[in-house]
Formats: C-alpha cells, structure tokens, sequence
C-alpha cells in the first residue's frame, strides 16, 4: 500500500488550523482562510481555471451573506 492510499482525499486535502494560541475571531478566519486555500486547491486540481474558480467561490460567498439573517434578539 501507498502513502496515498493511506489517507482519504479528506486528510489530503482539508488542512486544519492549530487552535492554541488564537483569539476566537483569529481562529475563526484562519479556518475559513485554510478552507477556501483547500477548495482552491482541489478545484485547480479537477482542471478549474483560476478564474473560473474565482467565479464559483465569489458566488459561493456571495450567496452565503446574501442570506444570513442574524438573530433579532438583543443581547
């Protein structure tokens, strides 16, 4: 068996961010930071242009805000 197989295509391509050491808005970005890092990774992988992949992450993130609706309630 091979490294490779050794891992799934999850362990190859999420990396995680460390956790000690980090305020909770610090770690909180370094994540999506990371995550956005793999996806464009894996999409430049798959044969995606960088602008095509630029195109599809933007819309991604678009729609997400487009939709968050925070909570009504007051602290």
């Amino acid at each position: 068996m091979n490294d490779v197989d050794e891992f799934s295509e999850h362990d190859i391509f999420v990396t995680e961010f460390p956790k000690q050491g980090f305020g909770l808005v610090d770690y909180l970005q370094g994540r999506v930071h990371f995550s956005l890092m793999d996806q464009m990774k894996l999409m430049h992988k798959s044969g995606m242009s960088q602008e095509k992949i630029k195109e599809t992450i933007l819309a991604s993130v678009t729609e997400i805000i487009d939709n968050f609706e925070p909570e009504s309630k007051s602290p």
